[in-house]
């Protein structure tokens, strides 16, 4: 399972039987309420049988992890701590722009793509997560690491 985090929205992937290719999944709204929200990733992870999480950190441009990476390797570690399965970080540098180019060289406008509907495989939050895990994916498959 792939998580974007984001302020409002975290996304959510998922990837095939094999592990060879991630999908969006859709995203879980922010409630407020940190628990209640890492509670709902449990939930969805536990339906969906998921052996692994990958969380992206965003990493900035020069390499660097600024506070919102820093918060994000935090977040991650206290998924990994409520859902009780492993909890890999990967950059997710430029994952956003990457989701927004692939949905819309399926015809979906940058407009349909934002719009916050729960569980919507439309929205860029979902598919910037699929990146985030395909990256990973492909990554462990090229044997550099896990």
């Amino acid at each position: 399972m792939g998580i974007d985090l984001g302020k409002k929205r975290i996304g959510i992937a998922m990837s095939d039987a094999t592990g060879i290719l991630a999908s969006p999944w859709g995203v879980i709204e922010r409630s407020g309420e940190v628990a209640l929200d890492h509670a709902e990733i449990k939930r969805v992870a536990s339906d969906n049988d998921v052996e692994v999480i990958v969380v992206g950190i965003p990493v900035s441009m020069d390499g660097v992890e600024r506070a919102v990476a820093i918060n994000s390797r935090s977040e991650a570690a206290a998924i990994g701590e409520i859902v009780g399965i492993p909890v890999r970080t990967c950059d997710e540098r430029l994952s956003t722009v990457e989701a927004a180019r692939n949905l819309q060289q399926a015809g979906r406008s940058t407009r349909q793509t934002r719009k916050p509907k729960a569980k919507s495989r439309t929205s860029i939050d979902a598919s910037a997560a699929a990146v985030i895990l395909q990256g990973w994916l492909e990554t462990i498959h090229d044997g550099r690491g896990y």
